[in-house]
């Protein structure tokens, strides 16, 4: 009998494969789906590469590998990703959380707020987290489209968030009205211009909804809808922050400015570019 290959032995194998097809760090991906494969934490991954693989095991990585092949985003494949140290699901009718989002997060958590509205709120990875991160508060989240307000719905019941959490089907602002003022209005909008979308890589391109991606044209349309009712919808004080292109930061802020905000921050992410425009209703 030939004996099961070991769990390193086939993220060796999966590698060549994987490179061929452009992915960026094989390696990493190839881990990453064997610990789902094995349904065990990335963390604890190195304890089981020397172990046989069992052929489910075994199965369940040659599927996820496949799938990987077609340019399928590890998020969508394994169903999760991590943001701000919480796990999120994750599927094909949202955004995968970014860790450039996080600045935006970062940014809502520098001042105190009660109730918080996140626009365009996807898997709900924004506005959970700045529930789970403030037990005092409570918020909104709206999004238009039905598929991703199930996975926000069930990333609430994961977190323990349901009480706190109101998710709703809305167009903008549309659904808002009595449901604020809001002292933090958030949002991770549909930014990419109409013709920077063929340049986006196939995981985001073919893979996530283009309706979170581009607005289409310019690209600011979304920050248009966002100022216009801004001023309505929060309390006196109270702060809208969201993330933006790295190039889109005066142009957002002139339209936040217009709308009868004051700008009080452009913030950088990691890289230095700028990734999210804060403002405040006074």
């Amino acid at each position: 009998m030939i004996p099961a290959r070991t769990a390193a032995q086939a993220i060796r194998a999966a590698i060549p494969g994987l490179s061929a097809a452009g992915i960026d760090d094989p390696m990493r991906d190839a881990r990453r789906l064997m610990a789902h494969a094995l349904g065990v934490a990335a963390d604890r991954l190195s304890l089981h590469m020397a172990e046989p693989l069992a052929p489910v095991a075994a199965a369940a990585f040659a599927a996820a590998i496949e799938e990987r092949l077609r340019r399928r985003p590890v998020a969508q494949i394994t169903g999760e990703r991590l943001f701000w140290g919480r796990s999120f699901r994750v599927t094909r009718d949202t955004l995968d959380p970014r860790p450039e989002t996080e600045e935006l997060v970062a940014e809502a958590l520098a001042q105190p707020f009660g109730r918080v509205l996140d626009l365009g709120t996807g898997t709900g990875c924004i506005l959970l987290t700045l529930l789970a991160e403030r037990p005092e508060a409570s918020g909104v989240g709206l999004d238009l489209s039905p598929g991703a307000l199930a996975v926000a719905g069930e990333n609430a019941g994961r977190l323990g968030l349901q009480a706190r959490a109101r998710l709703l089907q809305s167009d903008w602002y549309d659904a808002a009205g009595g449901t604020g003022p809001f002292d933090l209005i958030v949002s991770n909008p549909p930014y990419i211009a109409q013709d920077e979308m063929a340049d986006l890589s196939p995981e985001v391109r073919d893979w996530e909804p283009a309706m979170a991606l581009t607005p289409g044209g310019d690209g600011l349309d979304a920050y248009r809808e966002i100022a216009r009712g801004a001023a309505a919808h929060l309390a006196p004080g109270g702060r809208l922050i969201v993330e933006i292109g790295p190039t889109q930061g005066r142009a957002v802020s002139g339209l936040f400015r217009r709308a009868g905000l004051d700008v009080t921050r452009i913030r950088p992410d990691l890289d230095g570019r700028d990734r999210v425009v804060a403002a405040r209703l006074t």
